[in-house]
């Protein structure tokens, strides 16, 4: 910042003329908005109500699409009008035919996502945009605007490291199918959901694992065990005709709620089929059936096994929007292509007697409650008094360093003091923490440099003073009581950073460190400290033995 105070500056921009377009604009939405969540059409006509007003489009910044008009080139466009033109701009990117989609009303039925905050961009002003050309341009349809996914107990928060994001799921080890299956049934269509490590856990071991999981498993190794991985005949009786009927009911439904944009809601009947699939297997027991030395059984036991793999090939159908590598993961089990993957209003089975499969495989792995417990500890932010491995972000300045009193002020303690809190400045500024907290922790470094500084500074001055002859270094308390507990302090600190994996500097100066005072308590307890130095040496050549 250049530390002057601001100058008030006349500025020309150039605005979009709302209130000239507002009749067509409310015409247009009152015959679309049927198709819009509640909250896109609330917002948009509070604008609409409170009367529209010119909107700038134009801003005094560096970056951005500059404006290829003569005397605004050196203005940039607001984003949020730049940016819904880059839809159409994208389209003729990819083809020379862009109009098909985008001047096809006729045609063309238009969704777009988004969240609540961006609906006036593209219920009121982009539209404007489109409708004040008078060219045909296809406008939205259905805006599908979500509302708040907060997190756990409070709110997702980059600044205070609190939450789990998209940079970040990638390392948790959590497939990204899981993720995008959780998501979207936690999604927040019609009020404020939350992300809950717990809940995501029970998903997964339940619904996935336990349910879809187990149901294609074991229906598809039977049928490789059993049937030579062929799908047998089928002779339908009258059970498995009405069960067909409850799957149609919940296939319709998936289809309505899709057209409707009701992402949320169309995964509960994949996983209603999915347990009408492991019902049938339960209830008819297959595995029993293929033993009887009844044929009309042992025909019955092909049959279930046969349907049960063709639900299982439905399932994988209806998966794909919501998890495109399980989808791909489970058609290759079934031995089916791509060409599968178009949804057919009515239940068919799209396996013939005959079809042989792939090879099956679990399709989901358990999340253990141990896993679960280190993620929540480590998206938690940080608080006051406390620190964790793998936890960079922090909300809070970290408490003062131990007292002067109660800290042994050597070179060898503030150097290792000065590697702990460069740490933590880079993990603040990486963790993109608050201002206010970055700047207290880089004045606590600089003072720590300074104290190191002068420190390191005596420490010469008193070696070139001190006869050689002389042992004791008169700063260090000699009570066995305080060295005991500083040798067990600073041992716990070692541990700490060995364990969080830090730099070789930071672990050495803490040896270091913890090496002196180890000398120092045995000078206290009157014992020989190269031979405590020894012992010591030797547990490590032992253990590097051992390895």
């Amino acid at each position: 910042m250049c530390r002057h105070a601001p100058v008030i500056k006349t500025s020309k921009h150039l605005f979009l003329n709302l209130p000239l377009l507002e009749d067509k604009l409310t015409s247009w939405m009152d015959s679309v908005t049927s198709g819009w969540t509640h909250n896109a059409r609330v917002i948009a006509n509070s604008w609409v109500k409170e009367g529209l007003k010119p909107r700038c489009i134009t801003r005094d910044l560096k970056w951005g699409t500059p404006v290829p008009l003569e005397g605004y080139t050196d203005k940039v466009f607001y984003v949020w009008f730049d940016a819904p033109i880059g839809y159409l701009s994208i389209t003729a990117c990819y083809t020379e035919e862009w109009e098909r989609w985008w001047k096809n009303r006729e045609q063309v039925v238009h969704y777009e996502f988004m969240a609540k905050d961006n609906v006036p961009f593209h219920s009121v002003v982009f539209p404007s945009s489109q409708l004040g050309t008078h060219d045909p341009y296809t406008l939205v349809n259905h805006l599908v605007a979500t509302e708040y996914l907060n997190y756990e107990d409070g709110k997702f928060s980059k600044s205070r490291g609190v939450g789990v994001f998209g940079n970040n799921a990638q390392e948790t080890g959590i497939p990204a199918d899981v993720w995008r299956f959780y998501l979207l049934y936690v999604r927040p269509e019609s009020q404020d959901s939350t992300f809950s490590w717990s809940d995501l856990m029970a998903k997964n071991n339940t619904e996935l694992l336990n349910n879809l999981g187990n149901f294609a498993n074991r229906a598809l190794s039977f049928l490789e065990k059993n049937y030579g991985s062929c799908v047998p005949a089928m002779t339908l009786g009258q059970e498995e005709k009405m069960l067909l009927v409850r799957i149609n009911r919940e296939l319709k439904q998936y289809i309505a709620l899709l057209e409707n944009a009701k992402l949320r809601d169309a995964i509960k009947p994949i996983f209603s089929i999915s347990r009408l699939g492991n019902q049938l297997m339960q209830a008819a027991q297959p595995w029993v059936l293929i033993k009887s030395t009844i044929e009309e059984e042992k025909a019955k036991a092909g049959t279930v096994i046969g349907l049960c793999a063709n639900i299982i090939c439905q399932l994988s159908v209806m998966l794909l929007p919501y998890m495109p590598n399980l989808s791909a993961k489970l058609q290759e089990q079934l031995g089916v292509g791509p060409d599968i993957n178009h949804l057919i209003p009515e239940f068919t089975c799209r396996l013939p007697a005959g079809h042989r499969i792939g090879k099956p495989a679990p399709l989901f792995q358990k999340i253990e409650q141990v896993q679960i417990d280190e993620l929540k500890k480590r998206f938690s932010g940080a608080q006051v008094g406390s620190a964790s491995p793998g936890n960079p972000a922090v909300a809070t300045p970290a408490p003062p360093l131990a007292e002067a009193s109660n800290t042994l002020e050597t070179p060898e303690n503030l150097a290792l003091k000065v590697a702990q809190q460069g740490d933590k400045v880079r993990q603040l500024k990486a963790a993109k923490a608050e201002k206010a907290i970055v700047t207290a922790a880089v004045a606590e470094l600089l003072d720590l440099k300074k104290r190191l500084a002068t420190a390191e500074e005596v420490a010469t001055k008193q070696t070139n003073d001190t006869p050689a002859a002389t042992t004791e270094k008169p700063t260090l308390t000699n009570s066995v009581e305080n060295l005991t507990k500083q040798v067990t302090e600073q041992g716990d600190k070692v541990r700490g950073l060995k364990t969080t994996k830090a730099d070789k500097a930071s672990i050495d100066a803490a040896v270091a460190v913890l090496l002196e005072l180890k000398k120092q308590l045995a000078l206290a307890e009157g014992k020989d400290p190269a031979e405590s130095s020894g012992n010591a040496t030797g547990k490590s050549k032992k253990k590097g033995q051992q390895k």
